[in-house]
């Protein structure tokens, strides 16, 4: 099983829709808040050059960063 972790900001709209998504699809995933993980916002920025959120990675090395309804469907099975 994958391990998919939705790094996130509080009121981000993306955000909000990436879990909607996530959860009807029934994918689990781990959220880090950004704001409450000081470390996770310059070590996305260092190793993947996001600035934005939500920022998805998967452990298989897939990873982006929006809402992306596609990107997550790709999750699936």
């Amino acid at each position: 099983m994958k391990t998919i972790t939705v790094y996130t900001s509080p009121s981000c709209g993306q955000c909000m829709m990436t879990h909607k998504e996530l959860g009807k699809r029934g994918i689990e995933y781990v959220t880090v808040g950004l704001s409450e993980d000081w470390a996770a916002g310059p070590m996305l920025r260092e190793k993947y050059g996001y600035t934005q959120a939500p920022v998805v990675v998967v452990d298989d090395g897939r990873h982006w960063t929006g809402f992306r309804p596609d990107k997550i469907a790709g999750l699936v099975g």
